[in-house]
């Protein structure tokens, strides 16, 4: 694996600070907010000054029982090539649930939720991981995420899991240190077992980043500087080994640029620390004429993946999935309280998201808008992707007759038909003149 220093993930918002940030050697970008046709310049600057930039994908959805769709591969391919990525990754995790393998609706988490830990599980996605690398035309590394809640009835620790994982498949892993002190607070899981049973070779990168603790469970927020347990973590893993590169996160309350390049001078104190003690370590090992440890092997399963494994784990997540977000019972073995948590934060980042993809809504309603999304989303669960949940909100709230305010309610069904219709409205100059004067018209 080519050795690629310290990154920073790169975000619209601070694409100008970024491409003057000293000491950067590569950055990281969401996958699907690239668009192959029309990169940013400031990837494209990038990319000319020799800086290597990795897609990283947040919706294929390998963790989950179905096979991983063919459309979604191919546009995560060709942000490769896009790119000229040597590297792409992606999460072990299930972003939707329900379909054929249910015969019940489909439904969208809008967010990366945990895969349990079961030999399901792993054949699942096992078989899912092997189909995206042959899709995909460089190496693929899957992420480790944090997770709120825990799966009754596990057989492997995440150490163990993520071992079978790799040996099995060969793929490598990008291991967020971030995460694993998430899962320490909420689910009680020791970073450093973890660490111990991790394929240290496997490494692909590493992934910090920040969080905020409230009421005893951890939020790995990305918008909180990286506190002291992470980077703890850090060394931790840098005492084992080497890692080919590092990557700070950052989505939201963006610093000013000093304070990022404080947080990445920490990263990379903790790895010097860390690579100190495995230094130290490698010479008293060598003093005592210690042989190196030798990782065991993992347990090797057999290659098929039979399809009752996938509707077992098909109708789990589906039942999960649809008491988060579609208010049906928990199930069995579940924490309630903490499945509560998750709901809230689920309902709480699709407002936020909807938010961003359709900006004009929050200016339409106000500071009504907020609390109207939630009130819409407890009973309405995402079944497409976040511009549809946009329009879906707006016509509910027209259809409903929700709102009071003639003005905004006149507001908003023009936002709608102008993006709701089987085919774009009239550009002509005429017609736009008029629309734009009825909206000015509608605010007087």
């Amino acid at each position: 694996m080519e050795r690629l220093g310290t990154g920073i993930g790169w975000r619209p918002e601070i694409a100008d600070a970024v491409e003057r940030m000293p000491g950067i050697d590569w950055v990281e970008a969401v996958a699907e907010n690239v668009c192959p046709g029309h990169l940013p310049e400031s990837l494209v600057r990038l990319r000319e000054r020799g800086v290597t930039v990795i897609p990283h994908g947040v919706s294929l959805g390998l963790g989950g029982a179905e096979r991983p769709d063919a459309g979604r591969l191919a546009a995560l391919a060709e942000r490769v090539e896009a790119l000229g990525a040597p590297l792409v990754t992606e999460h072990i995790a299930f972003v939707r649930a329900g379909g054929p393998l249910t015969a019940s609706p489909r439904l969208e988490a809008g967010h990366l939720l945990p895969v349990p830990r079961t030999r399901d599980a792993l054949d699942v996605l096992c078989e899912n991981v092997r189909i995206a690398q042959d899709a995909l035309p460089v190496p693929l590394a899957v992420e480790n995420i944090a997770a709120l809640i825990s799966w009754p009835g596990e057989e492997m620790t995440e150490g163990q899991f993520l071992y079978e994982l790799a040996d099995r498949t060969g793929v490598r892993l990008l291991i967020d240190v971030a995460n694993l002190h998430t899962n320490h607070v909420n689910r009680g899981e020791e970073p450093g077992k973890a660490l111990a049973e991790l394929p240290l070779e496997a490494i692909a990168y590493v992934h910090v980043a920040g969080g905020f603790e409230r009421d005893g469970v951890w939020h790995d927020s990305h918008a909180h500087p990286v506190p002291q347990p992470v980077l703890d973590i850090l060394t931790d893993l840098a005492s084992r080994v080497s890692p080919p590169g590092v990557l700070l996160e950052r989505d939201e309350n963006f610093p000013e640029p000093g304070e990022l390049d404080g947080e990445l001078g920490a990263i990379r104190g903790a790895l010097e620390k860390g690579a100190f003690e495995r230094e130290a370590a490698e010479r008293r090992a060598s003093a005592e004429g210690a042989a190196p440890e030798v990782p065991e092997e993992g347990t090797v399963r057999a290659e098929a993946v039979t399809e009752p494994a996938r509707q077992r784990l098909a109708l789990a997540q589906a039942a999960l999935l649809s008491a988060l977000v579609a208010g049906t019972p928990v199930p069995e073995g579940f924490d309630r309280v903490r499945l509560g948590v998750q709901a809230r934060a689920l309902a709480g980042k699709r407002a936020d998201v909807v938010a961003k993809v359709a900006p004009e809504l929050p200016v339409i309603l106000g500071n009504g808008y907020r609390r109207a999304f939630l009130g819409y989303s407890h009973g309405h669960p995402m079944t497409d992707g976040y511009r549809r949940d946009a329009l879906d909100f707006a016509g509910y709230l027209l259809a409903e007759g929700r709102l009071e305010d003639a003005r905004v309610r006149a507001e908003l069904q023009e936002w709608w038909l102008e993006r709701s219709g089987p085919r774009p409205r009239s550009r002509r100059p005429g017609v736009r003149l008029a629309r734009a004067t009825r909206r000015v018209l509608l605010r007087r």
